[in-house]
Formats: C-alpha cells, structure tokens, sequence
C-alpha cells in the first residue's frame, strides 16, 4: 500500500496532455469556491474541508483515474492522501498545483 501514498504526482505537462487526448480521468479542485472561480481548468469543486468530512458520499468508482489539484499542490496531496486511505486507489496530485499549469500553458 505504500507505492499508493507516496511518489503519486503527476506533472503539469503530463496532466495537460492526458486532458487533450483522454476523458477518462476525474478533476477533484480542492481549492475553496472563490479561488476556483477565479480560475479553474475544470474538474469538480471539492473544497479540502468538505471532502474530509463527505469521503462516503463521493460518487466516483474506487478504481476511477483521479487527479486532485490545488494552487501549490499542498492542499491536492492532503487530498489525495485522504482518498487513498478511503480505498481509492488510482489517485495522483498535480505536482506544483495550477501555478505550474499555468506557466506551461500561458
């Protein structure tokens, strides 16, 4: 089980390229609702608090590709952590949050 809680990120030109050939993976934003509406790159808006106390009501099948962002990259690893300790099991964090998207993509 530790491969699954360590060493899980994926790169910002890693996840931009799977987002332009594939819809087979979920965006979990774990950023609070105003700073997502600030700027997004879409996926579901699940702020870190309200996912750690709704892990049971989430609709997502356990073997689901999910990628968790955040603006860092720090709250997306909680996020992910926690999903994993909830049975997920194909979860990665977006390495330097939507900062790095960004630069890759501006």
């Amino acid at each position: 089980m530790k491969q699954h809680l360590f060493n899980s990120d994926i790169s910002a030109a890693e996840l931009k390229e799977k987002l332009s050939e594939s819809n087979s993976l979920y965006l979990i934003d774990v950023r609070e609702e105003l700073e997502f509406h600030t700027f997004n790159i879409g996926g579901e808006n699940i702020p870190l608090g309200t996912l750690s106390k709704g892990l049971g009501e989430l609709e997502y099948n356990k073997n689901d590709e999910i990628v968790v962002i955040c603006q860092r990259g720090i709250r997306s690893e909680t996020a992910r952590r926690l999903l994993v300790s909830a049975g997920y099991k194909n979860v990665k964090n977006l390495s330097g949050g939507l900062l790095a998207y960004r630069r890759i993509t501006i």
